[in-house]
């Protein structure tokens, strides 16, 4: 930043002409200098909310980088007013040849239908050329700890980046893009995102500053980032190209089976959004959840298994088969808890059990039903504070005996969370023998509510915080399982 005396020369006469515009914009924006600043941060701004309002009195100067993030974040917010106001032609007009970045994301689709999944990243490399720019596709690992990249054969890597303390790491936890000039390089760093599933960044390298901040080349980049988070995430499905990256070691037998039965780890349907984490991500062996999303109704379930490794991880596959088969038989709580008595009883004979919690969320209106069965008790949020733990629908764990079958009932009120977990959690070690505990538990989980944090970030937080605590290795599973019910939101 800098102060500008002397007589004026062409470039102040720029400057003086941008200011101006800036000011004009400012006022047809109808923004406060304090929203404009937000916004302006929020795009990857450096500069304070005092030097920003003397650039815009013209009593000192910003950095021309500066100045485009600041442009941008105003050109936004027209582009928004303007948005409202359009008429619409009728009938609507229709385009005859698709061409422009159309044309390079249809290549894409069409190419990735009958391409390996380990082909993907030469192909985004094409449809990156067509657009006029270079990506490459950073994908998070199952720990959600750092960034890989995806490289075609051959290609040389550059290294993981860190999810926490790196702007590429910003970028996946806040799922809004960020602009970047490290290293003289102007690249845009993007959201990878499968729905509402956090895969991991894009990023895309410009050949000059003003590309980073042009709104059409931000939209086709958003469209790419849209469509390439799906296909990581659809032609995994079909090879180990796309999975090798994400790991950074090898998975035990128990997990192995655990991740191909667990459903993606974020899923949103507008007024709900739910995120779960499960540690040891290489080792698991008896924790599990599972969800569905319908326009009336939310299920979610979570469970753990009794012992360790292959054994528990089959028992709790068995419970998890149970209790999908139930609801999709369109079966409520109680039967659902009657299948997986029979299903655990059945085919374990003995002592085994399953301990779990079983919800259902009736989204017009709110009304939880939940059943808890041996499994610590879920905890309601409100307002950034726990106020209470649902302490109802208690009975004997799945699998001894049917007991009593009581459904208990809860009214959420919008923007209430719910915080279903193991006992790996609170259960979680230190050296001294010091237990990660119910008191740390709710003091994270309101510490990040509070601060605005989305369902997924606030679970990945969590885990990494009880596996910090027993210095990175957990004697038994730990999972979570976070659900927000806010009819208000549409984001994460």
């Amino acid at each position: 930043m800098s102060l500008r005396p002397g007589l004026p020369g062409p470039e102040d006469s720029l400057e003086e002409e941008q200011r101006r515009a800036l000011r004009s914009a400012l006022e047809a924006a109808d923004l406060t200098l304090d929203e404009l600043w937000m916004r302006y941060f929020a795009l990857g701004g450096s500069a304070d909310l005092m030097e920003v309002e003397g650039h815009v009195a013209g009593l000192m100067s910003l950095p021309p980088s500066e100045v485009n993030v600041l442009a941008h974040a105003l050109n936004e917010r027209l582009d928004e007013l303007l948005t409202r106001h359009r008429v619409p032609y009728s009938p609507p007009l229709r385009r005859g040849r698709v061409s422009g970045p159309f044309a390079a994301l249809l290549r894409l689709v069409e190419s990735a239908h009958s391409a390996p999944p380990d082909r993907l990243p030469v192909l985004v490399t094409e449809a990156g050329a067509a657009l006029g720019v270079e990506v490459t596709v950073h994908v998070a690992d199952h720990e959600q700890r750092r960034l890989w990249p995806l490289l075609a054969p051959g290609g040389a890597s550059p290294g993981s980046v860190p999810i926490d303390g790196s702007l590429p790491g910003r970028v996946f936890q806040t799922v809004r893009p960020l602009p970047s000039e490290a290293g003289g390089v102007h690249r845009l760093w993007l959201p990878l995102v499968d729905g509402a599933d956090r895969v991991g960044v894009l990023e895309v390298r410009v050949d000059t500053p003003p590309e980073v901040y042009d709104p059409g080349l931000r939209e086709q980049c958003g469209w790419l980032a849209e469509l390439i988070a799906s296909l990581v995430v659809s032609m995994g499905q079909y090879g180990d190209g796309l999975e090798r990256p994400r790991r950074t070691r090898s998975r035990s037998p128990s997990a192995e089976l655990l991740w191909q039965l667990l459903p993606p780890l974020t899923a949103g349907s507008g007024t709900f959004v739910l995120a779960g984490m499960l540690e040891p991500a290489y080792e698991a062996g008896g924790d599990a959840f599972d969800y569905a999303l319908s326009e009336t109704t939310v299920s979610l379930a979570a469970f753990d298994a009794m012992g360790h490794g292959l054994s528990a991880a089959v028992l709790v596959a068995a419970a998890v088969s149970a209790y999908r088969g139930a609801r999709r038989d369109g079966r409520g709580v109680h039967e659902q808890a009657r299948a997986l008595d029979e299903v655990v009883a059945g085919t374990f004979p003995g002592s085994s059990f399953v301990t779990g919690v079983l919800a259902e969320l009736d989204v017009p209106t709110g009304r939880l039903r939940y059943v808890n069965a041996g499994h610590p008790a879920p905890h309601l949020l409100r307002g950034g504070k726990v106020v209470k733990s649902l302490a109802g629908g208690r009975r004997v764990p799945f699998g001894l005996g049917a007991g009593v079958r009581t459904v208990a009932e809860e009214a959420l009120q919008p923007g209430d969370w719910l915080a279903v977990h193991t006992d790996g959690v609170t259960e979680a070690r230190d050296a001294t023998g010091a237990w990660f505990g119910e008191e740390r538990l709710l003091d994270l989980l309101t510490r990040e509510v509070a601060g605005g944090q989305s369902p997924p970030e606030t679970a990945r937080r969590l885990m990494h915080a009880v596996l910090a605590h027993q210095d990175g290795v957990l004697q038994d599973d730990a999972s979570v399982l976070l659900a927000r019910w806010a009819p208000e939101s549409r984001g994460l």
